[in-house]
């Protein structure tokens, strides 16, 4: 098994593991000062997407996560292999879209608790999964960037 795959149930492990304490030790939304006016732990569950777009939709997002799995797989297979920073991209995101399917298909909703408050605006709240699946995607756009890059400076002018 590839190093990739092992970061990606890393990744799946502390989401589910983050997760499980946050539904144990707290009640629905009940919150936890970490940080005044900025950190709190808040227990929160989301039937949808992000800021609980497509809210209830379980059947969209279970053909949608293993659409976009088989995806990375593939991408992974196809090209992780040589590049480390794409490679890193495509586990979080993979870690993090498997994270929160298995909560959509145990739970029938999604487990989130980290709860920022940034310039005044209180950031939607959120969880492990969702983190890696944003810093994932940021991660293969840096990937894709400095591949075309590559290309360029390799490409003969004319």
């Amino acid at each position: 098994m590839h190093w990739y795959y092992v970061f990606a149930l890393i990744i799946i492990g502390i989401d589910q593991l983050t997760k499980w304490i946050v539904v144990k030790s707290m009640e629905i939304g009940e919150q936890i000062t970490v940080i005044e006016n900025f950190f709190y732990l808040t227990s929160h569950r989301n039937s949808g997407a992000a800021w609980g777009i497509l809210e209830g939709q379980m059947i969209f997002f279970y053909i949608v996560t293993v659409i976009v799995v088989i995806g990375i797989i593939y991408y992974m297979q196809s090209y992780a292999k040589h590049d480390k920073l794409l490679a890193i991209g495509l586990s979080l995101i993979l870690g993090g879209a498997i994270g929160n399917f298995i909560d959509r298909i145990f739970r029938k909703e999604v487990v989130d608790f980290a709860d920022f408050i940034i310039f005044n605006y209180d950031f939607p709240i959120f969880n492990v999964a969702d983190s890696a699946l944003t810093i994932g995607v940021i991660l293969v756009i840096i990937a894709t960037i400095i591949d075309e890059m590559k290309q360029r400076k390799e490409k003969p002018k004319k």
